[in-house]
């Protein structure tokens, strides 16, 4: 079941500004959903409609299979959210600004100790919140997300400002509220190869359009399609002519020969051929495009 839908979602901000195209959005119940694009792409408003943060024009969202319009209280009450800069009372500390939430939310007071030890600000004592560095912000947006128990999040942007070991802690946070709280993720970034160690499902917009929507691993299936074989030879131009005689089509790029990938057996025929036409083999090259290239290769098309 999904636990977000949304259907022909369209938004303009003018009549000459499209910024979402028909977006067809789902969310599957369970899964870390690692929402891509570039800057201005469509990833905040996309999120803040979901949200109800934006008046929605044209289209349709759901929410746990219900519509977000007429069932808004009842669904706020199981989400957790942050969206673009955090907000906090600056002049309060972690725990004071967890205290005002928590008589909101009427949550159990001993949730507030949980949430800080679950993002590492158990520690800060009486230090302001304006006193913190972007990543501690980022880190205590999160907790209040997190107070309520909701099962689903939305986060824009969660590890931005965080250090390297920060990022780690709220990846392994992230996969542990997916896997052992059942907790439904929907997260917007840009730190493509992060999303490629947490997400399980990815979606990418660009210009209001949502280009790809499937699981990483269909998105991987793509690296496979776009790799491709590299020799590097003492004379590439003799060679090309044994990939000719084989069959197999060959260009020379900066020097070295790329080929499509061949199985293991035909890619040892043909080293042995271009030894025996002495031709030196320098190399032999499996190149792989990552994540942050696919993504590319999807925006372009």
């Amino acid at each position: 079941m999904n636990c977000i839908e949304t259907i022909n979602l369209t938004h303009k901000f003018s009549a000459d500004e499209t910024v979402l195209k028909n977006v067809i959005l789902q969310v599957e119940e369970g899964t870390i959903y690692g929402f891509l694009g570039p800057n201005g792409a469509g990833k905040t408003t996309t999120l803040k409609l979901i949200l109800g943060l934006l008046k929605k024009q044209q289209g349709e969202v759901l929410v746990f299979n219900q519509p977000f319009e007429k069932n808004r209280i009842e669904i706020l009450r199981n989400i957790g959210s942050m969206i673009e800069s955090p907000s906090l009372y600056g002049h309060l500390t972690a725990l004071e600004n967890l205290q005002i939430l928590q008589k909101v939310y009427q949550c159990p007071k001993n949730r507030i100790a949980e949430v800080l030890e679950l993002v590492g600000l158990a520690q800060t004592g009486k230090k302001k919140a304006s006193e913190f560095s972007l990543g501690m912000k980022q880190r205590l947006a999160i907790a209040i997300a997190l107070l309520h128990n909701p099962k689903l999040l939305i986060l824009d942007e969660p590890t931005n400002g965080l250090d390297p070991n920060g990022i780690l802690e709220i990846r392994e946070l992230m996969k542990n509220l997916a896997n052992l709280d059942g907790i439904t993720i929907l997260i917007s970034s840009h730190l493509l190869s992060e999303i490629e160690k947490l997400v399980t499902h990815v979606g990418i917009i660009n210009y209001g359009n949502l280009l790809f929507q499937g699981t990483l691993g269909e998105l991987i299936s793509k690296q496979q399609q776009s790799s491709f074989i590299r020799f590097s030879t003492s004379d590439n131009q003799k060679a090309l002519q044994i990939f000719e005689k084989n069959k197999v089509a060959a260009k020379v790029d900066a020097e070295r020969i790329s080929i499509p990938v061949i199985e293991n057996e035909k890619i040892a025929r043909i080293n042995e051929q271009l030894v025996l036409s002495r031709i030196d083999v320098y190399e032999i090259q499996t190149v792989k495009n990552n994540l942050e290239q696919i993504f590319f290769d999807v925006i372009k098309d």
